[in-house]
């Protein structure tokens, strides 16, 4: 119930959160679209029962994510589940649901970047 509730009260910052945009469907060097928001590259990866968030600066160079924090809603049917996002590696925020993800689940991702700019990703996990 916490997790929803902090989830929630994120959601309401995302009022303020930068809007998001495609790279025209360019790929990130992990196999995910590219988007640009909060300032940043933004690559999203799920595999198994993993959320996985690449930050890059313009040109691909990963961008540390010391000081970053998020969360990710996954949705599949009736089954939600909010991960918590923790930096891991030099430029990912990652989260690990209780099973497998599955592959007609939607994830929306809310986060916030070390300068306090929060972003908002959305994802069909289909297809990917």
């Amino acid at each position: 119930m916490k997790k929803m509730i902090a989830f929630s009260a994120l959601l309401m910052l995302a009022g303020t959160a930068q809007a998001q945009h495609s790279h025209g469907h360019q790929k990130g060097p992990n196999g995910g679209e590219i988007q640009d928001v909060a300032g940043v590259h933004a690559e999203v990866i799920v595999k198994g029962d993993t959320v996985t968030l690449y930050i890059t600066e313009e040109g691909g160079k990963p961008s540390s994510t010391k000081g970053y924090s998020g969360s990710a809603l996954v949705a599949a049917g009736n089954a939600k589940e909010t991960l918590n996002l923790s930096p891991a590696g030099e430029n990912q925020l990652s989260g690990q649901a209780k099973q497998a993800i599955s592959s007609k689940a939607n994830v929306t991702i809310l986060f916030k970047t070390a300068a306090g700019k929060t972003g908002q990703i959305k994802h069909s996990v289909h297809g990917h």
